[in-house]
């Protein structure tokens, strides 16, 4: 299933994306449209409360940001099953926005992935066309260490590769006490910097240009 409801978030990421997305989405757009060129708003098309909150995956993310016709080459690079995204978004300018979110720093230790042994062999193969595609030597396995940023990475460079004007948005919670989450910025960017380490990828690689960070205070969500 590909379009996957899900119930108001009460605690934690889901709930945060929920609220921004739906009660203040200007926290969002402050933090992105400075990134993009001559953009000037931002249209955003899950999670809505008007859509059982729904988040998207596969063929029906695509349909989501009016890329319906890269269903194929999204098959053909990756097998079922893909990337949940958190938020969708469009700029007026046509910018595709990907939208990761987390509340506390256990969220980036992500598990390796499940997949079955064909499937994990088309997973391994595209993660090892986005590391050399951008020099990157890997220091663990991406299939099994920080798989999920991983694959939102690889999801981004197979968009990039089609033509298509995308963004990895990795929206970090600041202040989340409920959760024990960071309480500044700079402890996610210390976080962040560990995990690219360990993934091989250097802060001015170029596979990080089209990523952006997002640090929304939760008592300015909530």
């Amino acid at each position: 299933m590909s379009r996957v409801p899900q119930r108001l978030g009460m605690r934690g990421s889901l709930k945060w994306i929920q609220r921004l997305v739906n009660g203040a989405p200007a926290l969002l757009d402050g933090a992105i449209l400075p990134r993009l060129c001559g953009a000037t708003s931002i249209r955003w098309v899950s999670p809505l409360a008007n859509d059982d909150y729904a988040e998207y995956r596969d063929a029906d993310f695509l349909k989501r940001v009016a890329l319906a016709h890269l269903a194929p080459a999204l098959r053909d690079f990756w097998p079922e099953r893909g990337p949940q995204w958190d938020a969708l978004g469009l700029s007026d300018k046509g910018d595709v926005l990907l939208i990761e979110a987390k509340a506390h720093i256990d969220e980036l230790c992500s598990p390796g992935t499940t997949a079955g042994e064909a499937s994990r062999a088309r997973i391994e193969a595209a993660l090892a066309r986005v590391a050399d595609a951008h020099d990157v030597t890997a220091r663990a396995a991406w299939a099994d260490v920080f798989y999920q940023l991983a694959n939102r990475l690889a999801h981004l460079h197979l968009l990039r590769a089609q033509g298509v004007p995308a963004w990895l948005v990795l929206v970090n919670v600041v202040g989340d006490s409920e959760m024990h989450g960071p309480a500044t910025a700079a402890e996610w960017e210390a976080a962040y910097r560990v995990v690219l380490h360990v993934m091989g990828i250097g802060t001015s690689n170029r596979l990080l240009r089209h990523v952006i960070h997002a640090y929304p205070q939760a008592r300015a969500i909530a």
